[in-house]
């Protein structure tokens, strides 16, 4: 039979260095949900991944037991990566403040494919370079068309 499902809580955590404290601990504690056992469950399954960002959506269930997926470091995230900058543009429309390649598009959109509501990585490189748009990162070249 299967669990009856109480709710699901959504955090962003560094990969390998989940703790107790804030956001973790309050965000679990409030819903009595073990800190501790999602902790070490958690950065045991992101050794790998250390340092990353990484969303993860944790369901909750009534006998207080839970289960968590790991989803890819945010799109984002990603960009600032590849076009080694600290953050985006204040002004996007105005100022940009890196570029990068359809090439390196690409691999962040092949990444990300799992966690996007897309079915084409074409569509997915349009829904990445739209983010990188609006953090002020411009795409260098013409959009790859695969007729």
């Amino acid at each position: 039979m299967a669990k009856e499902i109480a709710g699901q809580i959504k955090l962003q955590i560094k990969g390998g260095a989940a703790n107790p404290s804030p956001p973790v601990g309050p965000a679990l504690g409030s819903k009595g949900i073990n800190i501790m056992e999602f902790c070490k469950q958690f950065n045991a399954r992101t050794q790998d991944k250390s340092g990353k960002v990484l969303p993860v959506v944790i369901t909750y269930y009534a006998d207080k037991s839970f289960e968590f997926v790991v989803k890819n470091p945010p799109v984002a995230i990603q960009l600032l990566e590849a076009s080694k900058v600290k953050g985006g543009s204040a002004e996007p429309n105005r100022k940009k403040v890196s570029e990068i390649t359809w090439e390196q598009v690409k691999t962040i959109a092949e990444d990300k494919m799992s966690d996007l509501n897309c079915f084409t990585v074409e569509s997915a490189m349009k829904m990445v370079a739209g983010t990188a748009r609006s953090m002020g990162i411009a795409v260098k070249g013409t959009f790859p068309v695969n007729n």
